[in-house]
């Protein structure tokens, strides 16, 4: 007898169909699965017989071969538990084959039958409903595939309960879409006093969704202010909520529903291995800039990363995606995330400051800066100085600024802006684009031409100007770009 179950496969943040087909044939009673399996997978005969025999099932006394096609597919994790044993019961006529068409099946089994959950069942509930088949999960997985829209889905706690349903003895309860986002309580950008440039280049950057770098002095809000960014920024899209939550899900961390929509703010130490910053591993997993997709990536104390590790950022920030390369697989992630870094002017931090003397040589201040190197410099939008804060600010005697709501209010309208204008944030718009939507006037033109040659501005970073600047037009309301957003550009542009 022959009969085929579908499950899927975990490939980055793709789900590819695996068709597990199993046969019986007479023998000697064996039990065989093919199919490129690895350590986790050929271990579930033990699981799947224990499971059968303990939800009251016969299991075959037969030879029984289990083939997990593509066979050049590597499978691993506990993913096919579910399917093997379904295909089993079905082959030996226990279960309708023709119900297994319209399922697929994903769950690993305890030895008792009970089902067990996994990570990454959001991207295998999104592919599960491009195919046009329902999607039976252990039921603590259910929440999470109920996240897909249109998709029918049905959680079980037990094989006999999922058994029941393809018999159409008792149904599985179907489980309901259910997004609630519950906002977060984040830091207040009220709260920090002073820095009002700082703070505009804040309200800048996730205007337009741009990179920033902050240079200071230890101790003048640095960190706090890049804390603050997340409250700025506009509410997720369906689009970005999902694929943010598909990359946490297939992570080591798994993904909680509660995190629906809410943007990630990632903050590695310094400390940090580029693999663990790009992602890696036998088996590829994201790293820390894939799991900031959609959100922000903070680098405090950007000169004490190792260099290597910093490089590793180049492409990520101008294709938004990365590519793991391993000898047996390749996985592609989605890493478009936004980037604020913060170091010192620096090794004793104070260069530049008015209060206290740098103790640096200009060769030890020319060492520092290069641990930077030039190329990732140019792909970071706005470089500004944090300098030191006045006795009255530190002592709380100077006003306080806005909150975050109403600067995220005029925030949310540059994004509406630029929606409707280009599809996408300005800071993604590519050479093109910049050429229909940054036309600058004579008098912009002029200012740009002259930073140019006083600052040497490469061709990457006219374009960022050109970005930044309409951003701050967009915050203005304006359709056209003014001398004066020009300028307030080149500010934010520290050489």
């Amino acid at each position: 007898m022959l009969s085929t179950a579908y499950t899927r496969a975990t490939q980055g943040i793709d789900a590819p169909l695996v068709s597990v087909e199993t046969h019986l044939s007479n023998g000697l009673p064996a039990f065989h699965i093919v199919g490129l399996p690895e350590a986790a997978v050929r271990e579930s005969r033990d699981r799947v017989r224990a499971a059968i025999i303990s939800s009251q099932f016969e299991f075959p006394m037969t030879r029984i071969t289990v083939n997990l096609a593509p066979a050049d597919l590597p499978k691993t994790g506990g993913y096919y538990d579910l399917s093997i044993a379904v295909g089993i019961l079905s082959a030996s006529s226990q279960l309708p084959a023709a119900e297994l068409e319209s399922y697929e099946l994903v769950g690993e089994l305890g030895l008792n039958g009970e089902l067990r959950g996994e990570r990454g069942v959001l991207p295998i509930a999104l592919a599960a409903k491009r195919a046009g088949r329902a999607l039976i999960v252990p039921e603590s997985a259910l929440a999470e595939a109920c996240l897909v829209k249109g998709l029918t889905v049905y959680g079980a706690r037990h094989l006999s309960q999922v058994c029941a349903h393809l018999c159409g003895m008792e149904r599985l309860q179907m489980g309901e879409v259910e997004r609630r986002v519950e906002a977060p309580t984040l830091p207040d950008l009220g709260d920090v006093r002073g820095q009002s440039q700082a703070k505009r280049a804040l309200e800048v950057a996730a205007a337009g969704g741009h990179h920033l770098l902050m240079v200071g002095p230890p101790g003048t809000g640095k960190t706090m202010l890049a804390s603050r960014l997340p409250s700025l920024l506009p509410a997720m899209s369906d689009g970005e909520a999902t694929s943010t939550a598909a990359v946490q899900s297939i992570s080591r961390q798994g993904f909680n529903v509660k995190n629906w929509a809410i943007r990630p703010f990632r903050a590695p130490h310094h400390t940090v291995s580029g693999v663990a910053l790009v992602g890696g591993g036998t088996v590829p997993m994201p790293g820390e800039i894939s799991l900031a997709h959609g959100g922000v990536l903070f680098l405090d104390e950007f000169t004490e990363f190792a260099r290597t590790t910093l490089e590793v950022l180049r492409e990520p920030i101008e294709t938004g995606r990365v590519t793991i390369s391993r000898a047996a697989r390749q996985a592609c992630f989605p890493a478009r995330f936004q980037l604020v870094a913060a170091m010192n002017p620096c090794p004793c931090g104070y260069r530049g400051d008015p209060k206290r003397a740098c103790r640096c040589t200009p060769d030890q201040v020319d060492r520092y800066r290069a641990k930077i190197s030039g190329p990732l410099l140019d792909r970071i939008d706005m470089h500004i100085e944090v300098p030191r804060l006045s006795e009255a600010e530190i002592m709380g005697k100077a006003p306080l600024g806005e909150n975050s709501a109403s600067v995220a209010a005029r925030v949310s309208r540059a994004r509406t802006f630029q929606q409707r204008r280009q599809r996408c944030s300005n800071a993604h718009l590519d050479s093109n684009q910049v050429e229909a939507f940054c036309a600058l006037d004579e008098k912009g033109q002029s200012l740009i031409q002259q930073a140019m040659s006083r600052l040497g501005l490469s061709v990457r970073a006219y374009h960022r100007v050109l970005k930044v600047a309409r951003t701050l037009a967009d915050l203005s309301g304006s359709d056209a770009i003014r001398s004066s957003d020009v300028a307030e550009a080149l500010s934010f542009r520290q050489p």
